[in-house]
């Protein structure tokens, strides 16, 4: 039961879901309802029938009771063959209206029973219907007071009619038993329409999730399948949003390439300068790095991207046939084990930049082997670069990932590429953890990107 509850718990969210519960919940409990109602009715409608039989049986007695001198005479045969006949199941008994219940009459139907007890006295007109026990067994009587008169004075009597409900009890059992069979064969069949209608009705929204996912993978740019009237308007605000997103994003990265051209070009007439001093040329180069940095980092989509998709085995065997080509003098072994479902939920120019510079310095602080290790859950994305060089000691974790710091066993480069990695990695809300390597004994980054 407790899991049933959890898994209704976690599906509240789901339209469908809820449509689902909510037409079971309609099945179980209408159905039922009607069953229970159907079912009484028979039951009182059989039920009024035997009254109105026994009712007739009563007449057809009454007519051929005579009382003469305060006395009852009956037919020898009564006109009903079932009251000729021991214990038939339908039997007649007339006792005197009082209290007492003395006996004045009684069908041959009861030969061989005990007479019954308790028997009611309606008032005088009036009738009685109900259950009386009779041999052990649960019977229906219908008790009838009349007064006959003799000319002198009137004779009070009560007249007894009891039937068997044995045959009445089996119609209602076989009555409920296909009653109850055919609704539980209605809720199977509604169960599955209403599958199938969810299915069909939900069917848009499905559509929607995949062409959604086709975007969200970088295969589609745009929503393209068609809708039904009511997504309509969702489906072309979110088309406006993702061709605004795109056309924002290439302008701006335009105005930034005009901008870093704009600068360098008078920065390197400055560095041509032939008198230029040692301290102002530290100065300028430092303003480069700093223009490089920045720009690169504005560049990044980011969360701008969310609707990208990019595989990443492409792009990391790219950029690992670049390096090697770059470090084919190091002869190193490169291991990979990539994902082929994995990808990178932002834009290709970032994703390029945070493994291009990770593995650039893994190239650079290996002796002979670099792993890249690419793994993809439900849940997150996990990209692991290592190396067999002589790693990197804790106290220089936290200053490595600082701009402009580099590791001593770097003899290349600046430093600015892991400070760029570390805010890429920051801007799509990721990790970025140094440890040591258990495997190649060196240094390991390890990327972790939500999903």
């Amino acid at each position: 039961m407790n899991k049933w509850i959890k898994f209704f718990l976690v599906q509240k969210n789901s339209l469908k879901s809820r449509l689902m519960i909510s037409a079971l919940f309609m099945i179980f409990m209408v159905l039922p309802i009607i069953g229970i109602t159907l079912n009484n009715a028979f039951e009182i409608q059989i039920r009024n029938a035997i009254k109105n039989e026994l009712s007739a049986y009563s007449y057809s007695i009454l007519a051929a009771a005579e009382v003469e001198q305060q006395q009852l005479y009956m037919p020898e045969q009564a006109l009903d063959n079932q009251l000729n006949v021991s214990q038939t199941g339908l039997y007649a008994l007339i006792t005197t209206s009082s209290i007492n219940n003395e006996i004045l009459w009684r069908s041959k139907s009861l030969l061989g029973l005990s007479d019954p007890k308790n028997l009611p006295v309606p008032a005088l007109g009036k009738s009685v219907y109900e259950e009386i026990e009779l041999a052990g067994k649960t019977h229906l009587i219908y008790s009838f007071s009349v007064s006959f008169s003799d000319g002198k004075k009137s004779f009070p009597m009560t007249l007894h009619i009891i039937k068997d409900q044995t045959k009445f009890l089996a119609v209602i059992a076989n009555f409920n038993q296909q009653l109850w069979t055919w609704l539980l064969v209605l809720m199977v069949l509604l169960i599955i329409v209403q599958s199938l209608w969810l299915i069909w009705t939900l069917k848009p929204l499905t559509v929607l999730k995949q062409d959604l996912a086709q975007v969200e993978q970088g295969k589609s740019p745009q929503l393209k399948q068609s809708y039904p009237q009511e997504l309509l308007p969702v489906v072309e605000q979110v088309n406006l949003l993702l061709t605004t997103e795109q056309n924002q994003r290439q302008r701006y990265r335009n105005a930034l390439a005009d901008l870093a051209h704009s600068l360098k070009t008078p920065l390197a007439v400055i560095q041509s300068q032939q008198d230029l001093s040692p301290s102002s040329q530290e100065q300028v180069n430092i303003i480069n790095q700093m223009i490089e940095h920045q720009l690169k980092r504005a560049q990044s989509a980011g969360q701008a991207s969310w609707h990208l998709g990019i595989k990443i085995k492409p792009i990391a065997n790219k950029i690992i046939n670049t390096l090697n080509k770059i470090y084919v003098d190091k002869q190193l072994t490169i291991s990979c084990a990539l994902d082929e479902q994995a990808s990178f939920k932002g834009d290709e120019a970032d994703l390029m930049e945070i493994l291009g510079n990770l593995l650039d310095n893994a190239y650079k602080a290996a002796k002979q082997q670099v792993a890249l290790n690419v793994n993809c859950s439900p849940s997150e994305l996990t990209l692991v670069i290592a190396d067999d060089g002589q790693g990197i000691d804790e106290q220089q974790r936290a200053l490595i990932m600082q701009r402009g710091m580099r590791a001593d066993t770097y003899q290349q480069g600046h430093g600015i590429g892991l400070a760029i990695v570390r805010d890429l990695v920051n801007t799509y809300q990721g990790q970025l953890q140094i440890k040591k390597s258990s495997k190649l004994s060196g240094a390991m980054f390890v990327l972790t990107f939500p999903l």
